[in-house]
């Protein structure tokens, strides 16, 4: 009798697999099956079925798609490591390492610990990605998989469905349409929406279907006149096909354009499936012969084809009564790849070279998230970037020598050098579009061609955060960032070690090795290189590390605090050379806005590195004295642009302030910020952040200020 209701369950699987597969491919199908079948006898899903049917029901989406046997005996097993005793070792004696490395890919990893649930979802999506990036049929499983549970999701409670829905719709859809699964993609978002939003999806559903039924007369009509255009072309047709929006389409569609229901309905498609790349070509000059083409609504994703191998002719034309017309033209191959992505190696046989193209895509940006995800710091940060990266809406510049690059909407000439190759986006200064400079923040728009200068030497800003859109430039730039700082807070950490040793007429070399193993041991350090980073950082006080280092360990504790004080006279003498090299670790404090000239001192701050401020800043002065101030002095040969506050008070008259913008402009000064209060309705009290070389400029800046008619006084604040 078990082995009756075994067989029962397996039924449906079974007649799928006797209209594709040989009888030999199928025994070891049914073997699997029969393993999955005791392994989850007595557990149940939601619904209260045996929970054998769901895995019956991925392997039968899969049998449908052609999959190649080891992936449906993966997809019969799938759940079987994580809700059973048996375990992968067990699954590659019986069935080869091939399946049990697929059933270990897409098995789910819930039994990690995390703090929320949004972590455990990255990190599992982030493994997922690893898993799949080293076999294509994981994901496909996967997908698989997804579906079946989207299909029976109503028997879960409301806030269940909520969560899974949501995930299905930012995650899953957009993952089957990046690998051309065109099907899989519009059933995870109609699923997904009718879950997420049943109300809205009950009221659009019923608009649609009284609109399709007041369409029916002027669809027909402008089907017979593209048949008349195509017979006069003499281009044989396979198929033409009304083709009908889905729900959620229409749904984002007048979300994201604010559009009426009306207008997205009065827009008729259709597309023209034919035999060639050519018979394409013909039928659209057809089309464009009887209908008028909509000006920039002509897209030819045969000759640039989408990042997931897509491709088709997509016009707009205007059609009797003025109505638009969207028409897609593709060959019977296309349309196989435009439906089922990368799963058209196993559905559709023919397909070569599509499917060679749609695998080398789709394993590229597999492998580029791979990449991505060893420089992130968290599964959440993977995961941000992963959805930048699957909501594409593609724009394609060329190179120099006229290769194709295809980016996302909105994407910079950092994006464009970061796509090309990391070290080009690290050594990237400057860009050329069209042969002209460009700022480096500038949006790249399809038919540019793009140049990127480079420099040796020259370093990522951080500041490119700002405009990059691509994951992969993101990624990189943090990491060349941080790579940055790391050897900018050893540099810095070092000159205040040297620094505190000469206190004690001692140079870091004359340190023992021994000494400096004691230190790096009491303080949790690996190596000299962590220390100095953690002094570059303000973490460590150079003066107690210096002492420690030497040894200088005094009984009495009045003896020790004058050794301090001593310390800090000679260390005021010798004060610290600011270079402006440091980068990223030092940083000139807002407060008071340091200029080179001033008096200066360096404040520790644990985690920033240092802070400069002017002596007498009111921020600093109880801090004089203490290990964490550090006396500095300018450089000679300082140079750069330096941010200074000035308060003038000027007659309230027209004018005033161009004639104080074309001082400030005549003395090589830059205005970067201003602001204005009215006094009495005479006076005007007018703060002007401009930016400087240093004193000496500066008070050539106030001087030419001072010699106006119209100023009052003026002061540096």
């Amino acid at each position: 009798m078990k082995d009756k209701m075994a067989e029962d369950y397996f039924a449906p699987l079974a007649k799928i697999l006797s209209m594709h597969y040989p009888a030999a491919a199928v025994e070891p199908i049914r073997k699997a099956y029969l393993l999955a079948h005791k392994a989850h006898t007595g557990q149940c899903r939601y619904s209260g079925e045996p929970y054998i049917t769901h895995p019956v029901a991925v392997a039968g989406i899969l049998a449908e798609m052609h999959l190649d046997p080891p992936s449906l005996q993966a997809a019969l097993l799938h759940d079987v490591i994580e809700d059973t005793p048996i375990d992968k070792k067990t699954i590659e004696q019986e069935f080869g390492r091939d399946v049990a490395e697929l059933v270990d890919g897409v098995s789910k990893l819930t039994q990690i610990k995390f703090e929320n649930k949004a972590q455990a979802q990255a990190e599992n999506f982030r493994k997922m990605v690893l898993a799949m990036a080293k076999d294509i049929r994981v994901v496909i499983i996967k997908l698989a998989d997804r579906l079946h549970n989207m299909r029976t999701l109503s028997v879960l409670p409301e806030h269940k469905r909520g969560r899974i829905a949501r995930e299905t719709l930012e995650i899953y859809a957009p993952i089957a349409n990046r690998l051309g699964m065109h099907s899989f993609r519009i059933e995870f978002e109609e699923l997904g929406f009718a879950a997420l939003y049943p109300l809205r999806y009950k009221v659009l559903k019923q608009s649609v279907a009284k609109a399709r039924g007041n369409r029916k007369e002027i669809l027909a009509e402008i089907e017979t006149t593209v048949q008349q255009a195509l017979r006069n072309t003499g281009v044989a047709t396979i198929k033409i096909l009304g083709r009908e929006k889905h729900l959620y389409s229409i749904y984002k569609k007048m979300a994201n354009k604010h559009i009426s229901f009306s207008e997205i309905m009065d827009v008729y498609a259709f597309r023209i499936i034919v035999s060639s790349i050519d018979s394409c070509y013909r039928v659209l000059g057809a089309m464009h012969t009887s209908f008028k083409p909509v000006p920039e609504r002509f897209k030819d994703y045969i000759a640039i084809p989408k990042a997931n191998g897509y491709q088709s002719l997509h016009t707009v034309l205007f059609g009797p009564y003025g109505v638009p017309i969207e028409i897609q033209i593709r060959t019977e191959e296309m349309d196989a790849m435009a439906e089922s992505g990368i799963a058209a190696h196993w559905l559709y046989k023919s397909v070569v070279k599509g499917k060679d193209r749609a695998h080398l895509r789709a394993q590229a940006w597999l492998q580029g998230l791979v990449d991505m995800q060893k420089g992130g710091d968290s599964s959440l940060e993977f995961i941000e970037n992963v959805k930048i990266d699957l909501f594409p809406d593609e724009v394609y510049v060329f190179t120099p020598k006229g290769n194709i690059l295809e980016l996302p909407r909105g994407a910079c000439p950092v994006d464009f050098a970061y796509a090309i190759h990391t070290d080009i986006g690290n050594a990237c200064v400057a860009v050329k579009i069209n042969r002209r400079l460009a700022p480096l923040s500038s949006q790249l728009v399809s038919g540019q061609t793009v140049e990127i200068v480079t420099a040796p030497g020259a370093r990522p800003n951080p500041a490119w955060l700002n405009f990059v859109v691509t994951a992969k430039a993101r990624t990189e730039i943090r990491q060349a960032v941080k790579k940055q700082k790391f050897g900018e807070s050893i540099e810095l950490g070092r000159r205040l070690l040297e620094r505190a040793l000469s206190t004690l007429s001692l140079r870091l070399e004359d340190i023992s090795p021994e000494n400096v193993q004691h230190v790096l041991n009491e303080s949790h350090f690996n190596t000299l290189d962590e220390l100095l980073e953690s002094m570059g950082l303000g973490s460590q006080i150079p003066l107690a590390v210096a002492r420690r280092l030497a040894f200088v360990v005094k009984e009495e504790e009045e003896e020790e605090e004058r050794e301090k004080q001593k310390a800090t006279q000679i260390l005021s003498k010798q004060p610290l050379l600011i270079k402006g090299s440091e980068g990223l670790v030092v940083t000139f404090a807002a407060c008071c806005k340091p200029i080179p000239g001033d008096v200066i001192v360096g404040i520790l701050s644990a985690g920033r590195g240092m802070v400069v401020h002017r002596e007498q800043c009111q921020e600093v002065v109880h801090l004089h004295g203490t290990p964490t101030c550090i006396y500095l002095s300018w450089h000679e040969g300082m140079l750069g642009d330096f941010p200074v506050e000035i308060l003038i008070d000027a007659h309230n008259r027209r004018g005033v302030l161009a004639e104080l913008a074309s001082t400030i402009s005549r003395s090589e000064a830059n205005i970067e910020d201003v602001r204005v209060r009215d006094k009495d309705g005479r006076y005007s009290e007018v703060r002007i952040i401009i930016t400087v070389r240093d004193r000496q400029h500066l008070a050539q800046v106030l001087r030419r200020i001072r010699a106006l008619e119209s100023t009052i006084r003026v002061l540096r604040i």
